[in-house]
Parts: structure tokens; sequence; C-alpha cells
């Protein structure tokens, strides 16, 4: 039995590393200084849209944490999930609701890039503030370290491709995208193997409806705390939910020894975000025609990366 979940775990966190790097390799391959540029000209906007996932959304995901009175695992996993915004997932939604596609995606890669950087001192200092340190301590510096060479490395190499050799970008784009979305579902089999009875008892429990609502009310923050049309509104709304689960298989692996109670629920609480936020993405769309918003063009970050 050691062996098998020693096998396992190695399997888990080779599938991780790759999953990570293809992620934000994809990233970089389908994203333009172009189309950052635009994105950070408008100041107004991107301020918006960090201080909504920077500031506030760690606020939600730490008062829902302490409203529903989580155990401790689903506490820790709560703030981690609220600590690191930038999911790829969000361009998913964006497409969902008929949103500005270009704005939606490159907002999603700065939130990527700074979260690798704010998420190990921002879920530190929450897992403290809620009595968790103690026995729950990040270890910030070699999170920083990993997460940053696992996505920031590969995300400017992928721009460095696509900017000097836009023809190799635009083939090997497909393959990095199905390395990605693959490597993605097989660390969440993995997860699942190695902790489907914690997930099966969390149906029903609070962890659930908290994630449910820290998803909804994110849609709603970065619907309203936003400037543009109806358009690039919920772009900005529908990049706010997600999570980027590279830096939080990361952090379990790292600071957790991929505990199986912590790592099953956050598997779960992920899919809470996919299903809810599909659901409301979809509300956002309705009554709108095909042709709303701007489709994802070659300058913008790939919609097929993983979530």
């Amino acid at each position: 039995m050691d062996t098998v979940q020693a096998l396992m775990g190695g399997l888990f966190n080779a599938a991780l590393v790759i999953m990570i790097v293809a992620t934000m390799f994809n990233a970089g391959l389908t994203t333009t200084t172009k189309a950052l540029g635009k994105v950070l000209r408008n100041v107004g906007l991107l301020v918006l849209v960090l201080i909504t996932a920077f500031v506030l959304r760690p606020l939600v995901g730490y008062g829902l944490t302490a409203i529903f009175g989580l155990g401790a695992a689903a506490a820790i996993v709560m703030l981690l999930l609220a600590a690191v915004p930038g999911a790829p997932l969000g361009v998913k939604f964006a497409m969902s609701a008929k949103s500005d596609l270009t704005t939606a995606a490159a907002m999603q890669v700065v939130l990527a890039v700074v979260g690798s950087i704010t998420f190990a001192p921002t879920a530190n200092f929450m897992i403290g503030a809620a009595g968790l340190g103690d026995e729950f301590a990040l270890p910030v510096v070699d999170l920083i370290i990993a997460v940053a060479v696992l996505q920031i490395i590969p995300f400017i190499v992928g721009m460095a491709v696509r900017h000097w050799t836009e023809e190799t970008a635009a083939s090997w784009r497909p393959t990095v995208a199905q390395t990605a979305n693959i490597t993605l579902l097989i660390v969440i089999a993995l997860a699942l193997l190695g902790s489907f009875r914690i997930i099966l008892d969390l149906i029903g429990d609070f962890a659930i409806i908290a994630q449910t609502l820290f998803v909804i009310i994110m849609f709603a923050l970065g619907y309203y705390l936003s400037k543009g049309d109806s358009s690039v509104r919920k772009a900005t709304a529908s990049i706010q939910p997600g999570s980027n689960a590279g830096p939080i298989f990361a952090a379990i692996a790292i600071a957790f020894n991929n505990d199986p109670e912590i790592l099953g629920i956050a598997v779960a609480l992920i899919f809470v975000q996919i299903v809810v936020g599909t659901f409301v993405s979809s509300w956002l769309g309705r009554g709108d025609g095909e042709g709303e918003g701007v489709p994802v063009e070659a300058e913008a970050p790939a919609e097929a990366q993983p979530a």
C-alpha cells in the first residue's frame, strides 16, 4: 500500500509540474505586448480589477470562512482559494457571458502573474489571522520561488517565442494547450482517487455553501467595481471568481505534503467554482446575440488553458 501511495504521489507531483508550466507557457505563446499594453494603459480599469482581486477577494474568503465556522482543513482551503486569482477558467466564463474576451484574456494573465507573487504571503497572513498559523504555516519563500519558477518564467519564455517567432508559437500552441488540459485532468483524477471519501463527506457541508456564495459575490464585485460598457463589465466579472489551481496544488504539495483531506476539499471546491461559475456566466450572457463581445484573437491568451 505504501508503494502504491508513493507511486501515486510521484505521478501527482509530476503531472502537477507539467500542468502548471504548460498552462503559463501557453498563456505566453498567445499573449502579445500589444494586448497587455492595452490593458495596462487603461489604468482606471486595471486598478479596480486589482483591488477587487487582491484586496476584496481575500476579505470575502476570510469573512465567509469565519461566518460559516469551517473546520481547519476546509478553512485552509477556502483561504488558499481566496488568495490566488487569475484562473484561466475565467476566459471560459467570459465566453459564456458573451463579454469582451480580449479584455478578459489579458486581465486574466495580469492577475495570474501578480497572483503568483502575492499568493504565499497573502495566504500565510490569512491563515495566521484565522488562528491556524501555529499548526499550518506556509513556507512563503519556498512557495514564491516555486510559483515564480513554474509560472512567471514559462510565461515570459512563451511571450518571447511569440514575439520573435510567431509562426513557431502558433504551431506549438495546440500541443501545449492539449498537454495542459490533459495533465490537469490527470491531477484531478489522482486527487479524486486519493480523496474520494473526503469529497463525498463534503456533500451538504457548509464549505460547499461558502464556496458557492464566494463565486456569486466575486461575480457581483467584478461587475460593479469596473468601468466601461456591459461587455467589459461582464469580462471583469468573469475573471474574478476562479482560483488559479496551479499555485493551490503546489502549496498543498509543499506545505501540507499532499494531505488527503486538504487535497480532497480543494478538488471539491474548485469543482464548485467550475459549476457555479458556468451557471452564473451563462446567466450573464442570456439574451445577448452571438456577436456581442470581442472574439479571442491570436493576440489574446488562449481559451484552452485549464482551470
